[in-house]
């Protein structure tokens, strides 16, 4: 167990502490670990942080906690990020509350070169999911990233759209990796792990309580660089993400709906109080975006691909920097044919080398 991960995560159980202060308290005393073995006086004199909020800090549990979580961790191999670290998003480091460390499991890119929010309600009507499953058709060859909430509905739509296409995915959950809610929706999990997975700021043990949810709300909104509203009411989980989203200067869209339809009121309150861009397709995103050029050059890229280059295309889509092993490996692909593939895909301009080996798709 490194040193410096325990101390990282430690951070993250101290009383009192927040995102805000923990950032003080590190870049005021130099180090993750000196947060923890500085007397109480210094810390103060350091950062400004009253006496009594440090002196109840509890950093001996925190420690305790740290190493319960990364043994946890390390049994399940699920990974770790810290809010200062290169593999944590970096979109999201850019809100003031973003979680300290978050937990994923699966195989996500955190930092991708696009990356949508899908949300919407949960009693998902007909128009919802065809609206939701065109969306994703459109963006596919985009090379964007879709993130959502794992919940009933537009979510769990968005999510399985994205698996029958081999789209990225990651759910973000407002409870611990160590259980899935709704319960139904596991199967979808699992099979969105090869090519995105799950995330959470949740420790194990923690159950899906209803004020957990609208801290899960943040993290998708924030992860994003837009966030599509498709069907919603007046309040819920989707307005909420929506307002984070719009507080954190993200782009929001949403679909229209009929008038005194329940489900389209929120979608209509977004669009009629500037809150939101209206969008009727998953075309009008991507022309909005400035990312519509960019998925035409691509799609007839790929069109033109042998069987073989589009195996390795299709492979790498979302997975971000990968070494030649572990190419061969996920494709079943002998290395003496993957290396004259993986160059016909470099000379098409689809892919490029980044020494050691490793190789990932051009944005």
């Amino acid at each position: 167990m490194s040193t410096e991960l325990r101390h990282k995560v430690a951070l993250s159980f101290l009383h009192g502490i927040g995102p805000r202060k923990a950032l003080k308290l590190v870049s005021k005393t130099g180090s993750v670990e000196a947060v923890f073995y500085e007397k109480i006086q210094a810390l103060h004199h350091l950062t400004g942080i009253r006496k009594s909020v440090l002196a109840d800090l509890k950093r001996n549990e925190a420690l305790t906690l740290a190493d319960q979580q990364l043994e946890t961790a390390e049994k399940n191999g699920w990974k770790v990020h810290y809010f200062q670290d290169a593999d944590y998003p970096r979109r999201l480091k850019q809100a003031d509350d973003a979680p300290i460390i978050l937990y994923s499991s699966g195989n996500i890119d955190v930092n991708p070169r696009r990356t949508i929010a899908v949300v919407g309600t949960r009693a998902a009507s007909i128009y919802g999911k065809t609206l939701c499953e065109e969306l994703i058709e459109t963006v596919k060859h985009a090379d964007v990233q879709v993130i959502s909430g794992m919940a009933y509905g537009i979510d769990i739509c968005a999510h399985r759209a994205c698996v029958e296409r081999g789209v990225s995915t990651v759910g973000v959950l407002g409870h611990g990796l160590d259980r899935l809610y709704p319960q139904v929706h596991r199967k979808t999990a699992e099979l969105m792990l090869a090519n995105g997975g799950l995330l959470t700021e949740f420790i194990p043990g923690t159950n899906p309580d209803r004020e957990n949810f609208p801290m899960r709300n943040r993290i998708v909104a924030g992860m994003a660089d837009a966030t599509i509203v498709i069907e919603s009411q007046l309040k819920g989980g989707s307005l909420i993400t929506a307002e984070l989203a719009n507080d954190y200067n993200k782009d929001v869209f949403a679909f229209p709906g009929n008038v005194g339809v329940r489900n389209s009121e929120g979608c209509n309150y977004l669009i009629a109080t500037d809150r939101a861009h209206l969008i009727t397709c998953g075309k009008d995103l991507l022309q909005k975006m400035g990312w519509e050029k960019i998925t035409e050059k691509q799609t007839q890229l790929v069109i033109d691909l042998t069987p073989g280059e589009k195996l390795i295309h299709n492979y790498l889509r979302g997975k971000g920097l990968l070494h030649v092993d572990e190419i061969a490996m996920g494709t079943n692909t002998p290395i003496s044919i993957l290396q004259s593939t993986l160059l016909q895909l470099e000379l098409k301009g689809l892919l490029r080398t980044c020494g050691g080996n490793k190789y990932q798709l051009v944005p």
